[in-house]
């Protein structure tokens, strides 16, 4: 049985005349949807899969298909004869647009096998076509190669055929499986003296030969160096600094990814190779060959076989030695390699006769962190998660490391200045500032780079059509141009600045419908959605009938300060917001918070009461008006219906109906105004938190519910005029006497006026398999209900029951995956414009349209 050796991500061309088989080998070894047929092409436009005359039109929707698939990363099989050198140049053409490895699998059958399954199937053209495909076919095979194809396997019998099996082989850029830790080391151009002096930082303890000579270096909890390529050149100890990198990648302790002047070595140590010893080549020249022919031949095989870029840590992480834009993570082709080495040049030359590079960073917008080196500067700054770690050791400046994956910075100073440079370091930052992962600072003009975007200023594009943001709770969530559209009307004329929205709350779904008699919610829904689920313990927790605020607050005043609703708007006027988060502020230090958190700020989810605070509109145009005018409708009616009654006119039913619906817009009007008192300034404010999200340290939102309503009774006791407590109870939702205990306080509490309550896990998020746990299910209460559904709901109870909850619970899964996806890239320090992607994305899905009354 023979095994072909086929690239994870490739585009197979299928070669050989009809009726050699290709459409059952495709089957045989590929997945069903990973092969494009030609003929099933054909039948796509022409209804006929033999239809010769549909050939260019089929094969343009097999190349449409193509793309997309290449475009997505997907391995593709093309199932046509490909016998043409012209066919199979336009499919190498597309492989090498998306930076795939185009591979050849010939079915080289005789001809009369071939002549005689055509016929078998009753296929119309002549043998002769066939014996002209099998002729093209024999004159190419040797061409293959030279036309572009990576690899080529050859089957000349049935049975080759049919016990060909296809083993996937991943690309050598393919080290997604492999999490590290590392420490990721920048351009060392042969400074000995300075890299172990780093590797004796990072805590590498040195391996020496029987001449002293350092050979390996390992780590005690083992970490591994990642060398960011250029070890080589200009520096005083090259051939040193190849003997301790060979002998580290060779045992395991490091990777190293090529550079520009490992590759040029390379090619200069070939015999009979011309190349111009400039740029240090002929200080690592020499000093190799002091080493004598055997030591500069394993360098310039090591150098050769050196990989471009790796992506690691399941695609978190790309290193490459100029840094890689993201269509080219994981690709393989020239350009990829070329950009890897050498950075995306413009073509033209700086006043030093140095390449311009355009400052590709400036526009990444990739989820991997890239980190890299090439172009030299004073301080490695953060741009859009990539980051310089070249700081210029050989020319004076330092040995850079970084720690991944706690994104620690390690330096050394360069011994001296080894080489002088072309042209003047500067720094990343043109103030001279070092900036964190925020992406903060901006790119000074030095060292090929070019001004940077303002981390502080978002571009459009970063939100508006189609996009598609990557969760860790829930994986992609497709957030779809109209709805970004509306949001982004939204937070551009509503909302506080971006900078100030660390995280939006999500929408809440109700409970499933009720089918007890008399309700359309009730907690025994909310407590078996969670005991069927397997969630051993539930809070049920006092749902405040307010307005969802969100408070993100700074230890001092120079650290954050807002207080927004559920879509971004301030609550309050400047000077009112000041003095709500000053006395948060004295609250949390009094109640001994800010220490036992250790925290500079802390993001809060909390509602504002009164509702009234915010809903003065809805209460002045809609609530009021309604019990208004029913109980002005029914005041009139009922002593014309008893006049009518007293002339003997059958109206009992109706009076009964009436005066039932009069009561009802009592209870309405009634249930309106609980939810309504004056306010002064602060006076009568009131501020419920429910849950402390996350410090500057850390991301507290899978603290338990029980501890969060702690930390909130502890502020309470600090100022109780504004800050609320929260009610709750801790059960076993599959315990019969829990669930009856929470129908009991939920009863009591509904019955004093509160809206209902909210049912949660314990401890959240929860998983079930791949599925994310609803994080809380509201139950209101029957009276408040009125207001959602009207006065009179509850003689509609059959039709209301209909409701459908899917959309909206789907809906809020989405929202509360998008917020902790929000907080996790604010607490990683990814720059603004991908904190505020994940934030945008909440408020675009809230556009969609709803049953405002869910």
């Amino acid at each position: 049985m023979a095994e072909l050796d086929i690239p994870e991500l490739s585009l197979v061309l299928l070669i050989g005349c009809s009726g050699s088989g290709k459409s059952v080998f495709a089957a045989q070894c590929f997945e069903p949807f990973e092969t494009v047929s030609s003929d099933f092409c054909r039948g796509l436009v022409a209804s006929d899969p033999t239809d010769q005359s549909a050939t260019a039109d089929a094969f343009a929707v097999l190349d449409l298909i193509v793309a997309k698939r290449l475009a997505r990363g997907l391995l593709t099989v093309v199932d046509a004869t490909n016998v043409q050198p012209a066919a199979r140049q336009s499919l190498i053409a597309l492989a090498r647009e998306h930076d795939v490895l185009p591979v050849g699998i010939v079915l080289d059958l005789p001809a009369g096998l071939c002549v005689e399954r055509n016929r078998a199937r009753g296929v119309s053209f002549g043998d002769e076509v066939v014996r002209r495909q099998i002729k093209s076919l024999r004159q190419s095979i040797k061409q293959l190669a030279r036309e572009g194809l990576r690899q080529v396997h050859r089957l000349t019998s049935v049975e080759e055929v049919e016990q060909a099996r296809i083993r996937r082989t991943k690309l050598y850029n393919d080290k997604r499986d492999d999490h590290g830790p590392f420490d990721m080391i920048g351009d060392v151009h042969g400074c000995f003296d300075e890299l172990t002096a780093l590797l004796g930082e990072l805590g590498y303890e040195m391996v020496t030969d029987a001449e002293g000579r350092a050979v390996d270096a390992s780590h005690p909890a083992g970490r591994r160096v990642v060398f960011l390529g250029d070890l080589v050149d200009r520096g005083p100890r090259v051939a040193d600094v190849l003997r301790l990198a060979m002998g580290m990648t060779a045992a395991g302790h490091a990777l190293a990814v090529q550079g520009n002047h490992e590759a040029k070595l390379a090619r200069a140590l070939r015999r009979g190779s011309k190349v111009q010893p400039t740029h240090g080549l002929d200080v690592s020249l020499a000093q190799l060959a002091e080493q004598g022919p055997e030591f500069e031949e394993r360098a310039r095989l090591w150098c050769d076989g050196l990989i471009s870029h790796y992506v690691l840590d399941d695609a978190r992480l790309v290193v490459a030695h100029a840094g890689l834009k993201e269509a080219f993570q994981g690709r393989a082709s020239k350009r990829v390699r070329e950009f890897a080495l050498y950075g995306d040049t413009t073509g033209e030359s700086d006043e030093y006769g140095l390449p311009v590079r355009y400052p590709w960073a400036e526009d990444y917008r990739g989820q991997a962190m890239v980190l890299y080196g090439h172009t030299p500067v004073l301080e490695p700054t953060w741009i859009n998660n990539t980051l310089c770690l070249d700081t210029g050791c050989v020319f004076g400046g330092r040995l850079t490391a970084l720690r991944y994956p706690e994104k620690e910075l390690v330096q050394v100073p360069a011994a001296q200045v080894h080489c002088q440079p072309t042209r003047p370091l500067a720094s990343a930052a043109s103030d001279g500032s070092e900036a964190g992962p925020s992406g903060g600072g901006t790119a000074g003009a030095g060292a090929g780079g070019a001004a940077t975007r303002d981390p502080a200023v978002l571009d459009v594009t970063d939100v508006l059509g189609k996009r598609i943001v990557e969760t860790r709770w829930m994986g992609p969530l497709t957030i779809q141009a109209e709805q970004a559209a509306g949001a982004f009307e939204v937070m551009s004329r509503f909302a506080t600045g971006p900078d100030r929205l660390a995280y939006l709350p999500p929408t809440m779904a109700p409970v499933e419908s009720s089918r007890l008699d008399g309700y359309l919610e009730h907690p025994l829904e909310a407590m078996a959605y969670f005991a069927a689920l397997g969630v051993e313990r539930v809070i049920c927790q006092e749902k405040h009938m307010g307005s969802r605020a969100v408070v993100w607050l700074g230890r001092d005043e120079a650290g954050p300060g807002v207080i927004h609703t559920r879509t971004g708007r301030p609550f309050f006027a400047q000077g009112l917001e000041a003095e709500a988060l000053g006395r948060l502020r004295t609250a949390l230090e009094r109640a001994g918070l800010w220490d036992s958190l250790t925290a500079q700020w802390l993001l809060i989810d909390a509602e504002l009461l009164p509702w009234s605070l915010k809903a003065e509109g809805l209460l002045r145009e809609q609530y009021r008006p309604v019990g208004a005018s029913a109980a002005a409708m029914y005041n009139a009616a009922l002593p014309a219906l008893e006049r009518a009654a007293g002339r003997g006119l059958e109206v009992a039913e109706l009076m009964a109906t009436t005066r039932r619906r009069r009561a009802n817009a009592a209870a309405y009007a009634e249930q309106v105004e609980r939810y309504v008192w004056p306010t002064a300034g602060l006076a009568g404010v009131q501020l419920a938190p429910f849950q402390i999200l996350a410090s500057d340290g850390a991301a507290l939102y899978q603290e338990s519910h029980q501890w969060h309503l702690d930390q909130a009774d502890r502020l309470v006791d600090q100022d109780p005029a504004l800050i609320r407590a929260t009610r709750r109870l801790a059960l076993d939702p599959a315990d019969p006497a829990s669930v009856e205990q929470a129908v009991a306080w939920w009863e009591e509490l509904t019955a004093g006026g509160v809206e209902g309550m909210v049912v949660k896990p314990l401890l959240a998020p929860v998983r079930r398999g791949h599925r994310l746990v609803q994080p809380g299910l509201k139950v209101r209460g029957r009276e408040y209900l009125r207001m959602t559904y009207g006065p009179d709901y509850l003689d509609h109870l059959p039709e209301l029951r209909q409701r459908n909850l899917g959309f909206k619970r789907s809906l809020a899964l989405r929202e509360y995956a998008l917020g902790l996806e929000a907080i996790d890239r604010l607490l990683d320090g990814q720059p603004l414009w991908r904190r505020h992607q994940a934030v945008f994305a909440v408020l675009a899905l809230e556009s969609n349209p709803t049953d405002p009354r869910l």
